[in-house]
């Protein structure tokens, strides 16, 4: 995708991290925005932003996992619109404990929005995409999607779930307008590792752990919304973010067993 100019983008977790990130650097590429996120205020923050850029934002109080809101979302975005050309589906949570700590709402929580919203989203606007010549589809795997995590099962599970799905899309769709990237952070400052659910013993000291890692030692969200519109300027179908991405594709390819001792001593300095 060559030109941004008066195309109109829908991002999901737009209140804040990568969502806002992306909308404010698609924004400054000449795009309009539809701003989805449960949070009202940051979607305000994020409309204000654009709004500075010189563009039009529109905001949808949305929960992602609830199809009905999806699909009066979409309905929305189509009368105040009348366009789609790109669709970012970046809305995510996680659990931060061990598959026996969790519980099944805690699991479903984490497959609700990472997984159904990513469906959702693509279902639902997918019709406008296809009536564009050229259209995008961004869907937010992880890292976490390339190999397993240790008290990460749910999180896990949803994100090779969305880099299969993605994939899979995108076979489906060459030859047409859309295309499909599959983005696969590693450590980006945004507000998950705060919103997490934390399981087990001492799941106060590990929240304010986890937190602390993020915020000293993650890529800034604006840092990776770059590399993603850089992507999608380059037509790319697979985009890595951050050098431990890189590192755990690499190894895991080359050599399968030391990503799991590298995972080993991570875990032991966040936990």
């Amino acid at each position: 995708m060559k030109r941004f100019t008066d195309r109109v983008a829908v991002v999901t977790g737009a209140g804040s991290g990568i969502g806002r990130a992306v909308a404010e650097a698609l924004a400054a590429k000449g795009c309009d925005l539809a701003l989805a996120d449960i949070d009202p205020e940051g979607l305000e923050r994020t409309a204000s932003a654009i709004a500075a850029l010189g563009r039009r934002a529109t905001t949808h109080r949305v929960d992602v996992s609830n199809l009905a809101q999806m699909q009066a979302f979409a309905a929305e975005v189509e009368a105040a619109h009348g366009r789609v050309d790109v669709l970012v589906n970046n809305a995510g949570v996680t659990v931060a404990a061990t598959f026996e700590e969790q519980s099944i709402e805690d699991f479903e929580w984490v497959v609700s929005i990472n997984l159904w919203g990513v469906v959702y989203g693509c279902k639902l606007f997918l019709p406008l995409l296809r009536a564009q010549p050229e259209a995008y589809v961004v869907n937010l795997s992880s890292m976490f999607g390339l190999i397993g995590m240790p008290r990460q099962t749910s999180y896990c599970a949803t994100k090779f779930a969305v880099r299969g799905f993605s994939e899979s899309l995108a076979v489906e769709l060459a030859g047409t307008g859309v295309r499909v990237l599959s983005v696969h952070p590693g450590g980006i400052r945004t507000n998950i590792a705060k919103s997490a659910r934390y399981r087990g013993a001492n799941p106060d000291q590990l929240r304010a752990k986890t937190v602390r890692f993020f915020e000293k030692l993650a890529m800034p969200p604006e840092a990776a919304a770059a590399r993603i519109v850089g992507a999608m300027e380059r037509n790319a179908e697979r985009l890595l973010i951050t050098r431990e991405t890189y590192v755990t594709d690499v190894l895991k390819r080359l050599a399968p067993s030391v990503p799991s001792r590298w995972i080993a001593w991570v875990h032991r300095k966040v936990v």
